[in-house]
């Protein structure tokens, strides 16, 4: 005897049910708001790569210039180990180091990432508001009400009773 059912023999192949949780799950991901944020965190990782090329390419070296040529990825405090020029040369050589100019670019980056979210922001509630503010025009009246508006008429003009 087979496991299939093949009709003559009455087998019948088990069902397999699939557990409430895995529609439950599907619910869940298909709603709007976690698709939002799926998408918010793959344009904000995007968002990030340009923020860190701003910051690298573009600020340090200014605020580095604006400082005398102070680099601050090399500005760093050796905890134990051999006491080397650059953070490299100190990470190569297996040095302890506080990395406190590593801190100060990843503060910097951190404040202009603040700075883009509260204009952005700021612009798009500005925009929210102007569209409140402007009342949209009130729909047409519908046929029973122009009917109720012309009886209305009728019985206040006293030609309903003729």
């Amino acid at each position: 005897m087979s496991d299939t059912n093949d009709g003559k023999h009455g087998l019948h192949a088990p069902s397999i049910h699939t557990p409430v949780w895995v529609s439950d799950f599907q619910k869940f991901i298909m709603r709007g708001n976690v698709l939002d944020l799926a998408v918010g965190v793959v344009i904000g990782a995007a968002f990030t790569g340009i923020v860190n090329s701003a910051v690298k390419d573009l600020l340090t070296p200014v605020i580095g210039m604006l400082t005398g040529g102070v680099d601050f990825s090399n500005i760093f405090v050796t905890l134990k180990g051999p006491h080397e020029a650059t953070l490299a040369d100190a990470q190569k050589a297996g040095a302890v180091t506080l990395n406190i100019g590593v801190f100060l670019n990843a503060v910097i980056q951190f404040l202009i990432v603040a700075f883009f979210v509260f204009w952005v922001t700021r612009i798009v509630g500005k925009l929210h508001r102007q569209e409140e503010a402007t009342p949209a025009a009130p729909p047409p009246p519908s046929k029973e009400e122009v009917l109720l508006t012309q009886i209305r008429d009728l019985l206040a003009s006293g030609k309903a009773s003729s």
